[in-house]
C-alpha cells in the first residue's frame, strides 16, 4: 500500500496505490482486483464510505505489479475498545488445525462437530466478506469518533449476513476478550440489522468463522502486534478463542 502525491498546476491529490507483490496474490489478482474494483464503483453510489475509484491493472500491463489506484480516505485504524463496532466459509472441518497444548480439546471437538453440518439456509445479501476493526478508519477520540471509511474490498461476495457479523464478532472477541465479541451481534440487530432468527443456523455460521483462526489466531495477530498491540500473545489469543466458543455454546448451542 502506497500513499501518493500527484501534484500538478492545482490542488495536489493524495491517492492510495494498491499492489499486489506476493506470489499468492499475484496468482489471484486479476478476480481480486478486478472485484475491488467494481465494488467501489457499485457502492460510489451508496452511503457506505468508500475510497473513490481511479483506475486498475489487474495484470500488470502498465505496473511493475497488479495494481488498484483509488482515492485516500482521512482516519486511521483503531484497535482499542474504545473503537467498539456496532459486522463463503474460510475454513472446512477438514482443515481445521487445533492446539497443540490445550486442556479445552473439548471445546475444540464440538466445534468441529458443528461445523461438519449442512450449512443452513440463508437470505442471501451483499457481503464485505473481511469486516473487522483493521478495515475501519475513524477519527476523533472519545464521544467524537467517527468512522471514516470501511476499506478491503477483495473478498467482497453473497451469502448470509451471519457471515460478516460472525466475522467482526470473532475479531472482537480475539482483540478485547469473549464479552466484546458476543456483544455485535445484539447491536448489529438493535441497529436494525438482520441475522438468522434459528440459534442453531446462528450458531454455526459463527463457529465456523471462529475456527478458520484456529489454532492461535497468528495471521492476524502479526500486523496487530504491529499496531502496538504487544500484548496478543498465541498464548492469550487461543485462550480468548476458546473462552469464545464456549460463549457461542452457552448462548447458542
Amino acid at each position: 500500500m502506497r500513499r501518493l502525491r500527484i501534484g500538478g498546476t492545482g490542488e495536489p491529490q493524495w491517492l492510495v496505490l494498491r499492489s499486489f507483490v506476493k506470489p499468492f496474490f499475484v496468482q489471484h489478482a486479476k478476480g481480486l482486483l478486478t472485484r475491488e474494483a467494481d465494488t467501489l464503483r457499485l457502492l460510489s453510489e451508496t452511503d457506505v464510505p468508500v475510497a473513490a475509484f481511479r483506475g486498475v491493472d489487474a495484470t500488470a500491463v502498465y505496473c511493475d505489479h497488479p495494481s488498484l489506484l483509488m482515492s485516500l480516505l482521512p482516519g486511521s485504524v483503531q484497535l482499542g475498545e474504545e473503537a467498539g463496532l456496532r459486522a463463503g466459509a474460510w475454513t472446512s472441518p477438514d482443515r481445521v488445525r487445533l492446539p497443540e497444548a490445550t486442556e479445552r480439546l473439548d471445546v475444540w471437538q464440538r466445534a468441529v462437530d458443528i461445523s461438519r453440518r449442512d450449512p443452513p439456509d440463508y437470505q442471501p445479501c451483499f457481503l464485505h466478506r473481511d469486516f473487522h476493526p483493521g478495515n475501519v478508519l475513524f477519527t476523533g477520540q472519545g464521544d467524537r469518533l467517527e468512522i471514516t471509511g470501511v476499506v478491503d474490498w477483495v473478498e467482497t461476495s453473497w451469502g448470509p449476513a451471519d457471515l460478516d457479523v460472525a466475522h467482526c464478532s470473532t475479531a472482537l472477541a480475539l482483540l478485547h476478550g469473549a464479552q466484546e465479541g458476543m456483544r455485535l451481534a445484539d447491536r448489529y440487530l438493535a441497529s436494525g440489522g438482520t441475522l438468522s432468527e434459528d440459534p442453531a443456523a446462528h450458531l454455526y455460521w459463527r463457529v465456523l468463522d471462529a475456527l478458520a483462526f484456529a489454532p492461535d489466531a497468528e495471521k492476524v495477530a502479526v500486523p496487530w502486534r504491529e499496531m502496538r498491540r504487544e500484548d496478543l500473545t498465541s498464548a492469550l489469543l487461543t485462550s480468548r478463542l476458546e473462552d469464545y466458543l464456549e460463549e457461542l455454546f452457552r448462548r447458542f448451542g
